[in-house]
């Protein structure tokens, strides 16, 4: 299955963190190779749908210069991906909305039509990669219906991605190439990462 934009699906790049395992930076915006790591998410994701949106909450000028709507989360305290979640709910105006982290640049090309072909066979509000018999619950696609209840569980002091999923119907989609997943936390991980120039 190759990549193949899909205009009522948004796609959301998640770059709101405090990258607190690389010493506190932006992380979508450290240099692999040259260029930024959010520079290869938003090659790979851009294809596979109709809109792109990133989901900033420092360097928002930064951000813009990538060309793409910059949205902050609306739920303060960097409260993680899933308030950038409901930051691109709020603000797409597709009825699906898919996203990905800034930190994993080998993405996988067929992501969103995987994702969406499970969704639809599932019929379901949610769906999830699963590579490696691991959930990659970063890696979704999700109703825009699904505002309301995310709405209510961060409201209501919940962090937890899969704590969420569990108030949903959730189809998951294996893949399997588990490097497409890789994501870079690290200083390390960074320099261990350069020599492989995604393709």
């Amino acid at each position: 299955m190759s990549a193949v934009a899909e205009p009522k699906i948004t796609g959301l790049v998640l770059a709101g963190g405090l990258g607190r395992r690389m010493g506190g930076v932006d992380k979508g915006l450290q240099l692999l190779n040259g260029k930024p790591m959010v520079a290869w998410v938003l090659e790979r994701l851009k294809p596979q749908v109709g809109t792109l949106l990133i989901n900033a909450n420092q360097n928002p000028e930064v951000y813009e210069g990538f060309g793409y709507g910059v949205i902050a989360d609306r739920i303060g305290g960097f409260a993680g991906p899933l308030a950038g979640t409901h930051a691109g709910l709020t603000a797409c105006t597709t009825p699906l909305l898919a996203t990905v982290p800034c930190d994993s640049p080998f993405l996988p090309l067929d992501l969103v039509a995987r994702l969406h072909s499970g969704l639809e066979r599932e019929g379901a509000e949610l769906a999830v990669a699963r590579s490696g018999g691991q959930l990659q619950p970063v890696f979704a696609l999700v109703r825009r219906e699904a505002l309301q209840s995310l709405t209510a569980f961060l409201t209501g002091g919940g962090r937890k991605v899969d704590a969420w999923f569990a108030n949903l119907a959730v189809a998951t989609v294996d893949f399997p190439d588990v490097q497409s997943f890789a994501n870079i936390n690290t200083r390390e991980e960074l320099n261990a990462m350069a020599p492989i120039v995604p393709s």
